[in-house]
């Protein structure tokens, strides 16, 4: 294998930056967490962030966008019951089998990641990537989003009603005070900020992660004065990843064959793909610090930053993929070198 290849396999499969300071975060959260005086100080410190980060998304996300794209009902409708119905009851039944292999906080984890958004970024890249319906993806990643902030606490209610959880509407009025105004009060003021916005999309980018990681800090930090190490065990590890690549593997096979049997385009059923199977870190992180208790938040993001990273690999093995088979499908539809007709010929 040549010097090119072998970089060009590392870079396809290496950790993405973002994974990177996630994984940094982490070392340093278990090395060097908040002490118990500072540690008010960084909840606050986190309860802004997040504040701050769906005010942010409230400004980025046009509501116009949701409604240019709910004509394509067909798409729409299978992304949507692949993320807010397919997902979670997936994520229901693992809470009902996976108690006997792992622990109840990994089961949790693995439960809340099925009822998270979609991811915007990364869902609408790929898609590009890979020559899909970037329209459509754009729509349905944020639908997927805004009704995150109203659904994914309602899921997650359900959950822990079902594993005999208490005080979880306390934990939703939370997630309105810090999550959904802010998110409303940045759509209103959406008009005023679009335009400066747009300008600072890389500054915000860089602020959206600083919160993120802030936040994973605070979290972990916190998980691990409670001794979250000490309950954390390969075994379990493995369950989460064996789990989780079952789970991505179906759900890209579900929406494939759905998207076929319902006759959409390929460019429809690449979108549906890549917003249909995909999971956001982004709105996990701040909604799992609001949803769960400290001593519990930080073992259920485990499998959340996990799958992130194997839906990132994935997704770029599958973009070229798709890619590769559309530049073969042109090639044998319009053969290179062939002469092109005149107009009217």
């Amino acid at each position: 294998m040549s010097t090119g290849r072998i970089t060009a396999a590392i870079r396809r499969f290496a950790p993405d930056p973002f994974t990177l300071g996630l994984i940094v975060t982490l070392v340093a959260a278990s090395l060097w967490p908040a002490s118990e005086a500072m540690a008010p100080t960084v909840a606050r410190a986190t309860d802004v962030a997040i504040t701050v980060m769906f005010f942010l998304y409230g400004t980025k996300l046009a509501p116009s966008r949701v409604v240019e794209g709910i004509a394509h009902w067909r798409l729409q409708s299978l992304i949507f019951g692949a993320t807010w119905l397919l997902f979670p009851v997936l994520g229901l039944i693992l809470a009902q089998i996976l108690p006997a292999v792992t622990s109840r906080d990994i089961v949790m984890g693995l439960v809340f990641l099925t009822l998270l958004p979609s991811t915007v970024q990364s869902s609408l890249a790929f898609t590009s990537i890979a020559g899909g319906n970037l329209p459509a993806a754009m729509c349905a990643a944020t639908f997927s989003n805004i009704a995150g902030t109203v659904l994914t606490p309602l899921w997650v209610a359900v959950a822990l009603s079902l594993q005999g959880d208490a005080d979880t509407w306390s934990a939703i009025g939370e997630i309105v005070r810090l999550i959904v105004v802010p998110f409303a009060v940045g759509q209103v003021v959406r008009p005023w900020l679009a335009g400066w916005v747009s300008r600072n999309g890389r500054l915000l980018a860089i602020t959206d992660r600083g919160s993120i990681l802030l936040i994973v800090y605070g979290a972990v930090g916190r998980a691990v004065r409670l001794g979250i190490w000490s309950r954390l065990e390969a075994s379990d590890l493995v369950v989460v990843v064996v789990v989780e690549a079952v789970l991505l593997a179906g759900m890209i096979l579900t929406i494939s064959r759905a998207a076929r049997f319902v006759g959409l385009e390929r460019g429809d059923e690449i979108a549906a793909i890549f917003c249909g199977a995909k999971k956001s870190l982004a709105s996990g992180v701040p909604m799992a610090g609001v949803l769960f208790a400290p001593e519990q938040a930080g073992l259920v993001l485990v499998p959340v930053m996990l799958f992130h990273q194997m839906e990132l690999m994935t997704g770029a093995w599958l973009s070229r993929r798709y890619a590769r088979r559309n530049a073969e499908t042109t090639s044998a539809v319009t053969p290179i070198g062939a002469p092109v007709a005149a107009e009217g010929g």
